[in-house]
């Protein structure tokens, strides 16, 4: 790409970005945020309820006792 293709894209893409784009409010940031840290924090409890559920595995007969088994047996 030449250097006057180059700036003409750069140009456009500047122009498309301030004119064009609809940009969230602060407000709308805001809770798009708070969704977003709510699900992320349900989603990790559910991988650890998921992990306790299937890590308990009495006498790891399987070769996998969860996360928990595993730190918990590096000094055993």
């Amino acid at each position: 790409m030449d250097k006057v293709g180059l700036k003409a894209y750069l140009e456009e893409t500047v122009d498309e970005l301030v004119h064009k784009v609809s940009w969230p409010t602060w407000s709308e940031l805001q809770s798009s945020g708070i969704i977003v840290m709510i699900a992320s924090v349900l989603i990790a409890v559910a991988v650890l309820i998921m992990d306790v559920v299937f890590g308990i595995n009495p006498g790891g007969i399987f070769g996998w006792n969860g996360v928990f088994g595993l730190f918990y047996g590096i000094d055993s």
